[in-house]
């Protein structure tokens, strides 16, 4: 039987370690061929090493698939592009964009600096805009060559944090819910040429989640990445081509799609502030309070 992504050509960015590189081992095993972009840099974003992406190749390789390395930095408006040309070039197409690398630079927000602000917003979201861009840019052109839909797919990475928010992680959560609202966005601008547009919020136990909370080893094993990629892999296949503009949540036992916002209780609009508040007070009762880290709890 062929793979879910049998011949289908997939970019994973930050695929040297964690969520990334379950990401490209499950799409390979799923017959993609893979570009496992990765600079290898700390959780903080310092640093660079290579040679974790060559070891998820060197593992895709061994069991028979096909992939290869990518160091481009995807922050970067020229490396984004290189990402994308260049896998062009060596595999003839792209089909599916997977935004996931990312750092945490976590601080309360009294204390956080420009540059752990900057940093953060700077990979998680210019570093999903850039590759979409120009990957965008790619299946617009190859739309009008072959005159009609491409059945590409770009899946990036939100999470709880932005979705539900985080206490010590404005910067984050900020870039992740932005992330969000460019998913729906760029999906609505994308179905005419044939690009879905999706958003995963994993839960999942890898290097930049160590830490944060006490996990007995059951919950551990319900964390483990793997749970997450069967979610991001389906998406990128051709068979989710009617799927688009969602986020979902997935890890953790549990797969969930997951609801934006929309409007609640409501009244005409008013002249006097005073009057107003004495609505607002009316109405605050009668709307569901913001989620907690769950998606259920309410604060």
């Amino acid at each position: 039987m062929a793979g879910l992504c049998e011949g289908r050509v997939a970019i994973v960015t930050g695929a040297g370690r964690g969520l990334g590189r379950q990401h490209a081992l499950l799409l390979a095993k799923e017959g993609a061929k893979v570009v496992v972009n990765d600079i290898g840099a700390n959780v903080d974003g310092t640093g660079r090493d290579e040679s974790h992406a060559a070891q998820t190749v060197a593992e895709i390789k061994k069991a028979g698939g096909d992939a290869i390395v990518n160091g481009d930095d995807v922050s970067s408006w020229a490396g984004a592009k290189n990402l994308i040309d260049s896998t062009v070039k060596h595999y003839g197409k792209l089909d599916v964009l997977i935004n996931n690398a990312g750092i945490l630079r976590d601080r309360m927000l009294v204390n956080m600096t420009e540059d752990e602000w900057d940093a953060v917003i700077q990979v998680h979201l210019k570093g999903t805009f850039a590759p979409t861009r120009h990957a965008a840019a790619y299946w617009r052109e190859k739309s009008k060559e072959i005159g009609g839909p491409v059945k590409a797919a770009v899946i990036n990475t939100s999470s709880t944090s932005g979705i539900y928010g985080n206490v010590g992680q404005t910067n984050y959560g900020a870039a992740k819910a932005g992330i969000a609202a460019f998913t729906v966005i760029a999906a609505r601008e994308l179905r005419r040429i044939g690009v879905t547009v999706n958003a995963l919020s994993p839960s999942a136990q890898t290097r930049m989640t160590e830490g944060l909370r006490e996990l007995t080893p059951e919950q551990v094993a319900m964390r483990d990445p793997k749970w997450v990629s069967p979610t991001v892999v389906y998406l990128a296949s051709e068979e989710a081509s009617d799927i688009t503009g969602r986020v979902f949540q997935a890890g953790f036992g549990r797969i969930a799609i997951c609801e934006g916002w929309r409007r609640g209780a409501e009244v005409a609009q008013v002249s006097d502030p005073r009057e107003a508040g004495r609505l607002f007070r009316e109405m605050l009762p009668k709307v569901r309070k913001n989620s907690g880290m769950d998606g259920i709890e309410l604060d």
